[in-house]
């Protein structure tokens, strides 16, 4: 019998988040109290509004830091004259789709919402529905394409005309903060996600950079550039680690 103590430790932690964000409204938010300790109550309209800015601006615009990596090109003395050429054209295209007509892809994609919801958040229920209201709205209300078919059986099927439904995953976390990652994920890039089961043979530096360089070069040009690669080893089942 094991005598080692017990240690709990989320298996995932993640780093500090550097990324910048913005006050949308100080409306539909409240604070109140329940057996002492102070609760935070979110309303229906706050979920809709956050989902429905979420989407315009990953349609619309993208990251500074992600900016920052193409900009960078342009002075990396590696880069050749056609890699700058190219990053050029990548910072053109995020100019004109900032103003918020044409956005920054024409496949813009599936709405997902991974949202953690704290454990001292009230919102009375409903949230994937007040959730689905703001994707529809972006949607809707924007020039973007609507990408979502729903079946009518088995062999046939309609596009639903507003890009839902969305893929909405809520977890319960502990502490007074409701956090969300909305993910406009392009129909190229669903296509070009892969699992594979292999041994522990395959662990050593030398056969693990082989077999990635491997699996990476079947991707192809499939999906809108710029790529972002991302390979997830291990883990404890394969929707924890998409």
């Amino acid at each position: 019998m094991s005598n080692k103590p017990f240690h709990y430790q989320d298996p995932f932690p993640l780093k500090k988040d550097d990324t910048e964000y913005y006050l949308l409204s100080r409306d539909h938010v409240s604070v109140a109290e329940f057996e002492g300790q102070e609760v935070l109550k979110v309303a229906p309209e706050a979920l809709t509004l956050l989902a429905q800015h979420a989407f315009h601006d990953a349609s619309f615009m993208l990251r500074p830091a992600h900016q920052q990596q193409v900009a960078d090109i342009l002075a990396d003395p590696e880069a050749s004259e056609n890699d700058k050429y190219v990053a050029l054209q990548f910072l053109r295209n995020s100019e004109i789709a900032a103003k918020g007509i044409l956005p920054t892809c024409q496949d813009t994609g599936t709405a997902i919402i991974v949202g953690k919801k704290g454990q001292r958040v009230w919102t009375g229920g409903g949230d994937e529905a007040a959730l689905s209201r703001g994707v529809y709205n972006t949607y809707i209300e924007d020039n973007l394409r609507y990408s979502q078919n729903a079946a009518l059986d088995m062999y046939k099927e309609v596009n639903t005309g507003s890009n839902l439904p969305a893929q909405i995953d809520l977890y319960s976390v502990d502490g007074d903060e409701y956090k969300f990652l909305c993910i406009a994920k392009g129909g190229g890039s669903a296509n070009k996600t892969y699992l594979y089961q292999e041994t522990k043979a395959l662990l050593s530096p030398g056969k693990l950079k082989d077999y990635l360089v491997d699996k990476m070069r079947t991707l192809g040009t499939a999906a809108c550039p710029p790529y972002h690669v991302a390979f997830v080893i291990g883990g404890t089942s394969p929707p924890r680690q998409r």
